[in-house]
């Protein structure tokens, strides 16, 4: 087998490891006795996922619901759910529409009822009932996702602009309790962040969203200023949040399949945090130093990179930082690496990332293509399909970060 098949052999056991189904199963066994009614809300791109084996836990328990999730994501329909799906990573009116079924459906609640809340990464585009117009909205989120913003500032901002973000939706939800299942896609797992914290209290202040908007010169109208400074609710009496899975479990679980596969796993982080050609170049440097050390290394890295575009290609960050990688490790016969979303998506593609090896600059030189120019036209994807270099598996139900792995063989 050769190394290329042993990253995907990788990819394909991190993936399946992470799936949220036994995870909310477990979770929902922590369900308090209910006197009233129980219903169901999930949003994010795992949704679907997590609604399924919510539904195949409590079957008719459920009285309603509503599963709110990325285009392409809902595999089938299930019984007693509406499916909904939506704009991602920009919202767009079909967000808005679901989520206000949403609100209806948790509008008038008694003590007695319960509200099964699931939520997973991509609940800040999916779940969203704007203060502003949707148009101003959709111009500020895609400043913010090309500005450079880690995720927890762009969160910041949206939870203020918001009528269910920032604990919002849980006071919609009152007096009824709110049981929260969160598969968390962010980084040191901030409750208040994932999804933009729609049912726990916010911890970003007026003046933190304030400074986020100066600090990447964000152009914004005076009523979006005035929202900025309305805050957020701070305590929250009616929620319980469980949280059942993270991107540490992805680490473990690429570590687990490359020592089957014989490679000595060494986990650099499950905390990644930069630029994506930074994280490729910085892997590439590791992959010329031990390259000829005789023996097989699976060097890995969770988390969530960002991209500054500069250009107007098409990729993903995923993509860009194994492109930036390939660039690095030209001409080393043993080594591989890949990096992807563990939701199946990457950036505006269908892909979930991309993968590349000691031959993949040469093949695009041989087209004409330099891996600089590329980067700096943040074009990654088109690259990478002429050089087999995407890493395609579909929609996979679940969410919880990046992980990158470089493989030396020997």
């Amino acid at each position: 087998m050769g190394i290329r098949e042993d990253a995907k052999e990788i990819i394909d056991a991190s993936i399946a490891s992470a799936l949220p189904d036994n995870a909310v199963k477990k979770a929902l066994k922590k369900l308090p006795a209910c006197d009233g009614k129980i219903y169901l809300v999930a949003i994010g791109k795992a949704a679907w996922q997590m609604t399924k084996a919510a539904v195949d836990e409590l079957g008719d328990k459920i009285t309603d619901g509503v599963c709110i999730t990325k285009y392409d994501h809902v595999k089938d329909q299930i019984d007693g759910i509406r499916c909904f799906e939506a704009g991602h990573p920009v919202l767009d009116e079909n967000s808005v529409s679901a989520t206000k079924e949403a609100e209806k459906l948790v509008s008038g609640l008694s003590k007695d009822d319960f509200v099964i809340f699931l939520v997973s990464g991509g609940g800040s585009a999916l779940f969203e009932d704007p203060k502003v117009s949707l148009s101003e909205l959709q111009d500020i989120n895609k400043q913010l996702l090309s500005s450079g913003a880690g995720i927890t500032e762009i969160n910041t901002i949206r939870k203020r602009l918001s009528n269910v973000k920032g604990g919002r939706f849980a006071k919609m939800c009152e007096p009824a309790t709110v049981f929260s299942i969160i598969l968390s896609d962010i980084i040191g797992d901030p409750l208040d962040m994932i999804a933009s914290g729609p049912a726990y209290p916010d911890s970003a202040t007026t003046e933190d969203a304030i400074g986020i908007i100066e600090k990447y010169s964000l152009k914004v109208a005076g009523d979006v200023k005035a929202l900025l400074t309305e805050e957020t609710p701070k305590e929250l009496s009616n929620v319980t949040t469980i949280v059942t899975g993270s991107v540490k479990q992805l680490c473990a679980s690429a570590s687990i399949k490359a020592k089957e596969l014989g490679y000595e796993p060494i986990v650099l982080t499950a905390c990644l945090d930069c630029e994506a050609k930074a994280a490729g170049q910085f892997i590439s440097a590791i992959a010329r130093e031990h390259s000829k050390d005789g023996k097989k290394l699976a060097y890995i890295m969770g988390g969530e990179t960002v991209v500054k575009l500069t250009g107007k290609g098409l990729g993903g960050r995923n993509q860009e930082l194994a492109l930036a990688c390939a660039e690095g490790i030209g001409g080393l016969k043993n080594v591989c690496a890949f990096s992807i979303g563990s939701d199946g998506t990457d950036g505006p593609t269908d892909a979930a990332g991309g993968i590349v090896d000691g031959y993949t600059s040469n093949a695009l030189l041989a087209k004409g293509i330099t891996i600089s120019d590329v980067l700096a036209n943040n074009d990654s994807y088109n690259a990478l399909k002429l050089v087999d270099g995407l890493v395609i598996t579909g929609p996979t139900g679940t969410n919880v970060n990046d992980v990158a792995v470089l493989l030396i063989g020997v």
